[in-house]
């Protein structure tokens, strides 16, 4: 199958659209980072930056740490920025640019999102570190996708069960989980999550300022939620796309999360500098000792 200009955009140097990166500037170890300034942030504790590019907020630096060549990039903010950066760097190792031909064999991927959120449940302090083992989608990205296995199965049924989404929700959840051996990896440093991933800051996370919003009980809904003993821990606005995109295309991801607000005390951070240093220092130890 050859895919049309239109479909698999290219510039005029043959980069990829959004990301404007070559194939050979990016490694299959990929770190994500909302904010573009949170790219140096982690990129300055490489031994070597090979690769420094810009184009929008989609900022990417590839390097070493020791023998391992990793990259950094910033995706923005949210599941729509999502959508754009998982199918890019798939097509970058998994389709030939060149003749527009997907590759007879994948090239899997593994991505780790180190980014921010904020917890929905009381125990789970702000300053803490969690791993999102699993996560609700509320955005409605990966229901544009043929992916059954994510928009049906006992999770949402146990969601519906406390959210009544056919009623309360503007859109139908989906469910994805983080790679198994990835969790296994990171479980004794962070505190195991069930991550609600959400298409906004404000209304779709439950906060009023001055508009009017349609569900004011969400935060106390979510923390109803409670299937075989998991409980939804946390919201923030990636992780369940990063999840879902990953699995259909053959990939795999976890995202780590530092906890820098809490909305069942109402508590955030007095250091989120601090806190944020501690997640990128934990998961590049993690990544020097092999992942």
């Amino acid at each position: 199958m050859i895919m049309q200009e239109s479909e698999l955009i290219l510039n005029a140097d043959g980069s990829i659209y959004h990301l404007h990166l070559q194939p050979e500037q990016v490694a299959p170890l990929i770190i994500t980072v909302g904010d573009p300034d949170r790219v140096e942030k982690v990129s300055r504790y490489f031994d070597h930056i090979e690769h420094r590019v810009r184009k929008r907020e989609f900022v990417t630096h590839t390097g070493r740490i020791g023998s391992t060549r990793l990259s950094v990039i910033s995706t923005g903010i949210g599941a729509d920025n999502i959508d754009i950066v998982l199918n890019e760097l798939d097509a970058l190792f998994n389709i030939d640019l060149a003749s527009r031909v997907p590759a007879k064999q994948i090239t899997p991927l593994t991505i780790l999102r180190v980014g921010t959120s904020g917890s929905i449940r009381s125990e789970i302090g702000v300053d803490s570190l969690l791993m999102s083992r699993y996560a609700f989608g509320f955005d409605g990205l990966l229901r544009f996708y043929d992916a059954p296995g994510l928009c049906n199965n006992v999770w949402l049924e146990a969601l519906a069960q406390v959210t009544r989404h056919s009623e309360r929700l503007p859109c139908l959840p989906y469910f994805a989980e983080a790679d198994s051996d990835l969790i296994s990896k990171f479980s004794t440093d962070f505190y195991p999550g069930v991550t609600a991933t959400n298409a906004g800051f404000y209304a779709p996370q439950g906060r009023q300022l001055r508009a009017a919003i349609a569900v004011p009980d969400l935060i106390t809904m979510l923390q109803k939620f409670d299937y075989q003993g998991n409980k939804i821990t946390n919201l923030e606005m990636e992780t369940a796309a990063i999840y879902g995109l990953a699995t259909i295309l053959g990939h795999r991801a976890i995202s780590l999360n530092a906890i820098l607000a809490n909305r069942a005390t109402g508590a955030f951070s007095s250091n989120p500098e601090k806190t944020e240093r501690k997640l990128i220092e934990t998961v590049l130890e993690k990544i020097s000792s092999g992942i």
